[in-house]
């Protein structure tokens, strides 16, 4: 019988055991002669004793066991007593100790988390913080200065606006940067899908940015003739904006007289694969898994030299991501990076088809 017994039960057994067995002998001895003896009066009280002691065992040291646990998860903040219910705790130490390692692994998880969360906030208040700083003061040291009597030259009054508005721009850049990433995060933004060819859009795309390719002298190229239309089915203006981050992100991080490539593929049946491949300094291992968090800088000096927001590629991980695709990336640090996207493919031009969409 003891073998089958839980191993929850056992304390509850054993003491009831040995109070029946206390109880017997003293009935038997005080309150029977060997002329009023009686064995089945015995069995059945030893039985009634076992079954009465061990039920009111079980019970009360259940009872005592939870009271306590359970004033342990109230003293103790970080641990939910919500979550602790009444069928969890018995009187079986290893289950009970199962329990609460599961409990601690569980909360040692989340408070981890929280402080890498509280790490990446800091970081990102310091990043928004200089971010901001740098164009604000350089807008205010040459309002500053013009007020002081330069505004009377009428040369440096001129120049000075010129660099007061351009660093106002690029605070307006930044701010509208973080506003869109706060709206894809939370959802506020509608994807409005239409079929659009992607031969196309790449090719505006290079137009675009020509003349900033042309002053580091990189060159802007296809992987090989398109002749025909590559049909996708997406938001035509994000998609655009993903595509010119990716490509403006290549021409600064390229070499002189380099190049940035872009092909068009079919990954599977309903799906294409754009990729924008460089030759330029590359991304060392440790920095990819970063990549994409805001304001994130692998060469903080050399970054912040060539502007930019430092939201680029936050902002294209966003809009992947509401698009339900995947972008990946690859890259040889001295060789040149690879960033990959996919999207939905359209196997015929429609004649006009356009829905919108909740971004996801």
């Amino acid at each position: 019988m003891s073998a089958s017994f839980k191993k929850s039960y056992r304390f509850a057994g054993f003491s009831a055991m040995y109070i029946t067995l206390f109880l017997t002998l003293f009935v038997s001895v005080f309150f029977f002669t060997e002329d009023r003896f009686n064995f089945l009066w015995i069995l059945s009280f030893a039985v009634i004793c076992f079954c009465f002691s061990f039920t009111v065992l079980q019970i009360r040291v259940e009872k005592f066991i939870y009271k306590r646990v359970k004033k342990i998860y109230d003293d103790v903040s970080l641990l939910d007593v919500t979550t602790l219910k009444r069928g969890q705790v018995t009187t079986d130490m290893g289950t009970l100790t199962k329990e609460v390692e599961r409990f601690a692994a569980s909360k040692k998880l989340e408070i981890e988390s929280l402080k890498i969360r509280e790490e990446y906030r800091k970081e990102f208040m310091g990043n928004v913080a200089h971010e901001l700083k740098t164009p604000l003061f350089t807008t205010q040291g040459y309002i500053h200065t013009l007020l002081d009597g330069a505004m009377k030259d009428k040369s440096v009054r001129k120049k000075y606006l010129k660099r007061a508005a351009a660093a106002v721009e690029r605070l307006v850049y930044l701010v509208s940067d973080l506003d869109m990433i706060s709206k894809l995060e939370v959802g506020d933004l509608n994807l409005r899908y239409e079929y659009f060819d992607m031969v196309e859009l790449v090719k505006g795309t290079f137009d675009l940015l020509e003349m900033k390719a042309a002053k580091k002298n990189i060159t802007l190229a296809y992987d090989m003739p398109y002749n025909g239309p590559i049909m996708v089915n997406a938001d035509r203006e994000r998609i655009q904006q993903l595509l010119t981050n990716l490509i403006v992100n290549s021409i600064k991080y390229g070499k002189q007289d380099g190049t940035t490539e872009v092909s068009i593929e079919n990954l599977i049946q309903n799906k294409v694969i754009v990729r924008v491949t460089d030759n330029g300094e590359g991304i060392s291992t440790e920095h990819i898994p970063r990549l994409f968090e805001r304001f994130y800088r692998v060469d903080k000096s050399g970054s912040r030299r060539e502007g930019g927001s430092g939201l680029g590629l936050s902002i294209v991980k966003h809009i992947i991501e509401a698009h339900d695709e995947k972008i990946y990336i690859e890259s040889d640090f001295g060789v040149g990076s690879e960033f990959s996207f996919t999207l939905e493919k359209a196997e015929e031009l429609p004649k006009t088809v356009v829905f919108e969409g909740p971004l996801t």
